[in-house]
């Protein structure tokens, strides 16, 4: 099955909430852009995500962090394609040391697990 991944800073934009904690829907958002490149890589064609079947948030982000997404179709139907998805903080930004202190964890932090559903119309697929 195909995979894809992608890894982005979260900055002081992304903050949503005190302390430079960054939303939980900016996970959603990167999932939705992993979607995006596996329905191009297997059909051709962007598709549409048409629901989250479960969400979890596991662990805070927070502005500076480095986020990788990474994201599997698990199945293939006629139109509809199932997905998994995980976000992991690689680099965790250090406030409390100094204003652009940050460490590369040796283990990242798994901070949210999705599956999710997307489909692409059988007129739009090219593959």
């Amino acid at each position: 099955m195909e995979k894809a991944m992608i890894r982005v800073r979260m900055s002081a934009g992304d903050a949503h909430y005190g302390g430079g904690l960054v939303d939980g829907a900016k996970m959603l958002q990167l999932f939705g852009d992993v979607a995006t490149e596996l329905l191009i890589r297997n059909d051709g064609d962007e598709g549409l995500f048409v629901a989250y079947d479960k969400v979890e948030f596991l662990a805070p982000v927070y502005a500076g962090d480095f986020i990788e997404a990474v994201g599997e179709i698990s199945k293939i139907g006629n139109t509809s394609r199932k997905m998994k998805f995980e976000a992991r903080k690689v680099i965790a930004a250090r406030r409390d040391i100094g204003d652009s202190a940050c460490d590369v964890l040796e283990e990242p932090i798994v901070v949210c697990r999705a599956e999710g559903t997307c489909v692409v119309p059988k007129e739009k697929m090219r593959k």
